[in-house]
């Protein structure tokens, strides 16, 4: 009887490992079937419906290869098979039907998450690489041979990735040339008259700035001399340590751009200066100050207002060493002394004689997103939007300088925008090298980097407070420089700087 009923059970085990085996072998293939049924151009195109997306892809050389290979939508957007290619799927179709199912598409900022912030989510080096083994092909140009040669050098130090330079690869974007931008500067202002002369100023009052030669002219506001406290108490909001100790400063009239520097007025300094080849070694510009002709920026790589609009947006991109020699040749062309502001005047500035967080009412606290029932219920404070353009309200990108209102001293966008140059070298803890008392300090003998003050496009509330103190990042905002040696003018990962001009009140200017 045992004998029976064992005969029996093995029957029945090797019944329900024969229909386990059936019904493994149907569910792989149709595993891999749906697999490859989700993995289609036509099927990402349920989800990914901005408009752009296919019909760039199509412009791009990644649709019509000299191979003849297409390119398609998983080949970039997951890893290849076998290096996380089914997690990375299921998180990021998660991600996706989520989007579809409750979110309003109309709403997204399609050009933000086509920046190479947002895009390394979603573009797997590993993917470029699998196709892309070889860096150095036969047909490959001087100037690629040595931009690849310097990614191989310094891909595992710096961080570097394809889409570095090759963000546009998968989809066109004709404004993203990987090239010497020649025509950079070419259009000028038809039908105003050139200023001759520019203005006269003979005391501390505003007054408009007229540049020679040029259609161009800028409002400089009057910033009269006073003491206040600089830096943050430590009972500040989001206060960050290098904030401190507060300390009395004094500091003596000058007048300051109304707005940073725009892109009409770097530009007649452009048009003024600039030529192919000049000063593109770091000789040539220590050798620049030695003659009386000022040797101006070379010709950018890309478009360097990202697209966004010139006009009277403030000029980006630029390296401290461009501000520099914008303030040099300013004041040559005006007779006055314009340079960068110190880090006390730009405070004293931007605070307009309040020490709050802001120069209007409000603590970081009361403009955050907080949590999910303050975005639930909306009841975020956007007092903050009437003054400064950061992240909430910038759809990531600069705006032009009518969009805010201005801070006690008739100066905009101080707190947000664009970041801003200033002439101190940068130290964590430059506010203890400071006396109460002291008057106009300039900041450390010497340093490596510089200060940058003034919050931008892409700051947080904390970001964009009076005090919020920031300094430059040379080597990083150079990392992706095409050009060999790296150009002392423009700079390639930082869209994000600018800087605003102070004029000295001094005999030039009336102060005898």
């Amino acid at each position: 009887m045992f004998k029976r009923i064992g005969s029996w059970l093995k029957k029945k085990l090797l019944l329900v490992a024969f229909l386990g085996f059936v019904v493994g072998i149907v569910i792989t293939i149709y595993s891999h079937k749906a697999i490859d049924a989700t993995s289609t151009n036509e099927f990402c195109a349920v989800c990914h419906v901005h408009p752009h997306v296919f019909d760039s892809w199509k412009l791009s050389g990644h649709y019509d290869t000299r191979s003849g290979v297409r390119v398609n939508c998983v080949d970039c957007h997951l890893p290849p098979k076998g290096e996380g290619y089914l997690i990375e799927k299921v998180r990021l179709g998660a991600k996706d039907i989520y989007g579809f199912l409750f979110k309003d598409s109309a709403d997204f900022n399609w050009q933000a998450k086509s920046t190479f912030e947002q895009a390394q989510h979603f573009v797997y080096q590993e993917s470029c690489v699998a196709c892309h083994q070889n860096l150095f092909p036969l047909t490959l140009t001087k100037e690629g041979q040595e931009a690849h040669l310097y990614y191989s050098q310094n891909e595992k130090e710096k961080g570097l990735v394809c889409i570095n330079c090759h963000l546009d690869a998968g989809h066109y974007d004709p404004n993203m040339v990987h090239a010497q931008n020649i025509h950079f500067g070419s259009k000028g202002a038809a039908n105003l008259q050139l200023f001759t002369s520019p203005a006269v100023v003979e005391k501390l009052e505003d007054f408009k700035e007229t540049i020679p030669n040029t259609t161009v002219s800028f409002n400089m506001k009057a910033i009269p001399g006073g003491t206040f406290r600089i830096g943050s108490p430590e009972d500040e909001p989001m206060r960050r340590p290098d904030e401190g100790p507060v300390r009395e400063v004094k500091v003596t009239p000058f007048f300051m751009a109304e707005v940073e520097v725009t892109w009409d007025e770097y530009l007649a300094f452009y048009t003024a200066t600039a030529g192919e080849g000049r000063s593109t070694d770091t000789e040539g510009a220590r050798t620049m100050t030695e003659v009386d002709a000022i040797s101006g920026p070379t010709p950018p790589y890309g478009q360097p207002d990202q697209n966004w609009g010139m006009g009277s947006r403030p000029a980006i991109t630029m390296s401290y060493h461009a501000a520099e020699t914008y303030c040099r040749w300013l004041s040559q062309v005006t007779g006055k002394t314009y340079r960068l502001p110190t880090e006390a005047e730009w405070e004293y500035a931007a605070r307009g004689g309040t020490q709050t967080p802001y120069f209007f009412p409000g603590s970081p606290k009361d403009f955050g997103e907080g949590g999910f029932f303050k975005k639930l219920f909306g009841k975020t404070n956007t007092a903050i939007d009437s003054f400064i353009v950061f992240e909430r309200n910038s759809m990531s990108k600069t705006k032009a300088p009518e969009d805010v209102q201005p801070n006690p001293f008739g100066l905009k966008n101080m707190l947000g925008n664009a970041a801003e140059y200033c002439s101190d070298w940068y130290a964590p803890d430059a506010y203890t090298q400071l006396s109460d008392g002291v008057v106009d300090p300039k900041g450390p003998e010497s340093g490596e980097e510089h200060v940058v003050r003034g919050g931008t496009f892409k700051s947080d509330v904390g970001s964009v407070r009076s005090a919020a103190r920031d300094y430059t990042r040379t080597e990083a905002w150079l990392k992706t420089d095409p050009q060999m040696p790296k150009s002392i003018w423009w700079l390639s990962d930082c869209n994000f700087i600018s800087f605003r001009v102070v004029c000295e009140f001094d005999t030039k200017t009336g102060n005898n």
